[in-house]
């Protein structure tokens, strides 16, 4: 098992394996499969491979299979460049607790410790979902917000708990 970056070559992998995401965890994502299989390859390539430099994607392997996948999208904007948003954070279920998700987190958090001027991550997580709440709050993210009704699925309302690390104080206890 290993994590890096993303190529244009694995675009159809990552699709797939999102794709499966959308359906198998349903309360974890704001898209459905049915709305993402519309998209074509094209959009696919252009996740993993952002010319503007503000979207990286990293996939966690078990021998050539793509099983798992964490994205960090960055700010443009001049007042909000000091933030990322970590998206698109999943690991397939016939390789979950195998320590691939930490490892996937770390690969976000560490190059958002190296982007130049880059001072806050953000997440936002289904609330409930314990395992990903423990998860990232071991990796000092922190809790400051629910919205509640983020996402409308089959059975009702979700809401999502907002999570921030702040990088410098991060650093610090590196």
């Amino acid at each position: 098992m290993h994590i890096s970056p993303l190529t244009a070559a694995h675009a159809m992998a990552y699709k797939a394996l999102m794709l499966h995401a959308y359906e198998h965890a349903a309360d974890s994502f704001t898209s459905t499969p049915q709305e993402r299989a519309l998209e074509p390859d094209s959009w696919w390539r252009g996740r993993i491979v952002d010319p503007s430099g503000l979207t990286w994607v990293w996939g966690a392997f078990a021998g050539a299979e793509l099983v798992g996948t964490v994205a960090v999208e960055y700010a443009a904007k001049t007042k909000t460049r000091h933030k990322g948003l970590i998206v698109a954070m999943f690991v397939h279920e016939h390789f979950r607790g195998q320590g691939l998700a930490r490892k996937l987190m770390r690969a976000a958090v560490e190059h958002g410790m190296a982007r130049q001027g880059l001072r806050v991550l953000q997440l936002e997580v289904t609330q409930g979902n314990a395992p990903a709440e423990k998860l990232y709050q071991s990796l000092g993210f922190v809790p400051f917000g629910v919205e509640p009704m983020a996402v409308w699925t089959p059975d009702g309302y979700r809401s999502k708990v907002h999570m921030w690390l702040d990088l410098a104080l991060a650093k610090n206890q590196a």
